[in-house]
Order: C-alpha cells, then structure tokens, then sequence
C-alpha cells in the first residue's frame, strides 16, 4: 500500500529545490521573480498529481487545469526575462498570458467537451515559443551570467521539450479514454508529469541562478560565424577588448551581455555579432578565456586557494571553473598549479 505517492516526494524536492535557489541568491524574490513562482507552481501541480492519482480525489482537477494553462506561459515568461537586459514585470505584459487560464476556467464551467485540445494547444504553442526564443543561442540571454549562460540556455531548451512532451501525453491519454476506457491514464499521468515536474523544477532553478561555451556546441545564433567581421566589428570588438584589459570587466561575476552592450552604448545583438564574426566564439567564451587567463597568473604566482582564486578571477561557481579552465587550459587548476610548480624546480638545472 502506497501512503506517500511519489508526486508528494517530488513536490518535497522542488521545495528544497525552491529554498536553495532563494538562499543562493542575495535578491531573494526581487532577484529572480518569475522563477521563484515557476518552481513553486510545479511543486503546487505535484501535490495535486498526488491527490488526484494518488488518492482519487477528483476535485484537485478542478485546479489543476487552470495551473497547468498558467504554468506554460509562465515557464516562457521566466526565460524571456533572461533575454531582456533590465525589463521589468508589469500588469500590461502579463494579462495576455493568463487568458489560457481564464478560457479553461470558463470551458470548466460552461463547455467541457474542448477542454482538453485547448490545455494541449496552450502547451504546443508556449513550448514551441520557448525554442524559438533558443534559436538565438545562449548569447540572446543577455540577463544571464556569462559564468555558466549555457546552463540557462539548456534548461530554456529542456523547458520547451518538456512543454511538447506535456502536450503529447495529454494526447496519449485521450487516445487511451477513448479507445481503452483510461485503464492506462492514471499511470501515464502520475509517471509522466512527475519525471516533467522534477526536470523542469531542476531546469528552473538553474536558470534562476543566471548561470556558453564553445560555438560548435550550440551553433551560431547570430549566423555571423560563416562571415568575416566588418570594420564595424573590429571597432566594438577593439572596444569590447579594452574593457576586459583596461577595466577588468570580466572580473565582475555578475557580469552579462546586457552590462557590456551598456558600457559601450550599443545593442547587445551587436556585441555578440561583432565578437561572432572577430574572434570566432561566443561572448562567454571569450570572457571566459581572460578570466581563466587571470586565474593562471594567480595560480603561477600566488599561494591563494583555488576557490579563491576562481572568485578573484571572476567565475561565480566550481563547475563553471573547471569547464572553462579544462576547454582553455587543457586541465584542471589543481593539476595545472603542480605542472606548473615543477617546471619551476626544475628549470635550474637546465639552465
């Protein structure tokens, strides 16, 4: 006998999940708003699976389908943010998004027969919207860190799959009520959305952390990789330059697209294209690569620990670190440290 269905226990995960990311991130609800209550509308949605499937309690769908219409919109919401330097949360922009909700709630009450076909389509069409914003690649999230952007940017990715993935078990299941009766649909529906709910509460929570690495592992999102820069380029990327070398940007962990496009007074778009086309790679690589640069110097030089090294130089986490100390550097910093200390000791006796 079941006493705790499983949809409780992710719906407990996403809660820590929910606390972990408040805790880690100093702004608090302020910071990242949206994602806050996107994982908390996937931990609500996971208790009334539970209730539902777990307890045949069919009065938690009088909730859960409005949810559902109200989790796609705000899952692509959340994520448009990353792609907006400084835009702020208003009443305007938000009404659009929660007429999916409000027409479910009114076919609830009135017209239940196209209930399902429209949470399905509500699902297709904000999933679909997702990966059309990741067509830009992790350079159009220029809200997010440059310090692990490609973490965002996969979790965008896995949100609008999943979003797909949701639209197609709903179709599943209406096969399933029409031509088996539903014998299966209780078990398609609790094994579904609790693997859906768990990877989209993991995916939200590193997204609100604004934490891209090599282009050939996300393509060119501007398209700028097939052509060579153009003087214009090489003036916002001489320009690009002499912050990182002058001013130490890149030390700033919470340094992103949209800061640097404001400090050189032009469209983000052009900054990520003029980096494109100059030097091959993305933005992230790039700062990425004076940031492990600076954490070489210090390693060679100082006796300071790694962690604070990793900081100094400008990476926010141990993960991101290593990544790009390993794509730039060819190892590890602990690793590179000691090669480097025994070149050192032994460089006398050949000199």
């Amino acid at each position: 006998m079941i006493l705790v269905p499983l949809p409780f226990l992710v719906s407990f995960l996403l809660l820590t999940i929910l606390v972990q990311a408040m805790r880690r991130d100093e702004g608090g609800f302020r910071a990242n708003p949206l994602f806050i209550f996107l994982i908390a509308a996937y931990a609500v949605q996971s208790v009334l699976i539970g209730l539902r499937w777990g307890y045949n309690l069919r009065e938690a769908l009088l909730i859960m389908s409005p949810l559902a219409t109200l989790i796609a919109p705000l899952a692509w919401l959340s994520f448009r943010s990353l792609t907006q330097e400084g835009s702020s949360i208003s009443l305007g922009s938000l009404w659009p998004h929660l007429l999916p909700a409000a027409s479910v709630v009114a076919l609830m009450l009135f017209w239940p027969d196209p209930l399902g076909p429209v949470i399905v389509a509500v699902f297709i069409g904000y999933g679909t919207a997702l990966l059309w914003l990741a067509r830009l690649g992790p350079d159009g999230l220029v809200a997010s860190r440059l310090d692990g952007v490609l973490r965002s940017y996969r979790a965008m990715q896995i949100t609008g799959f999943a979003l797909l993935a949701s639209a197609a078990t709903d179709m599943l299941i209406s096969v399933d009520l029409a031509w088996g009766g539903g014998m299966h649909s209780g078990a398609v529906v609790a094994v579904a959305n609790v693997l859906a709910l768990l990877g989209l509460g993991a995916a939200a929570s590193v997204a609100s952390a604004d934490t891209v690495q090599v282009m050939q592992d996300t393509g060119d999102p501007e398209g700028a990789g097939f052509s060579g820069p153009t003087d214009e380029d090489l003036t916002v990327a001489t320009r690009v330059e002499a912050l990182m070398q002058e001013k130490e940007l890149y030390r700033d962990v919470d340094l992103n697209l949209g800061k640097i496009a404001r400090r050189l007074q032009i469209p983000a778009r052009d900054v990520s294209s003029a980096i494109n086309r100059s030097h091959g790679m993305s933005v992230s690589q790039y700062v990425n690569a004076y940031r492990v640069k600076r954490a070489c110097q210090l390693l060679r030089d100082t006796e300071a620990p790694v962690t604070k090294i990793m900081f100094d130089a400008g990476f926010l986490t141990k993960s991101n670190f290593n990544r790009e100390f390993l794509r730039v550097a060819g190892t590890s910093p602990t690793v590179w440290r000691q090669e480097q200390r025994m070149q050192a000791k032994d460089s006398p006796r050949h000199s």
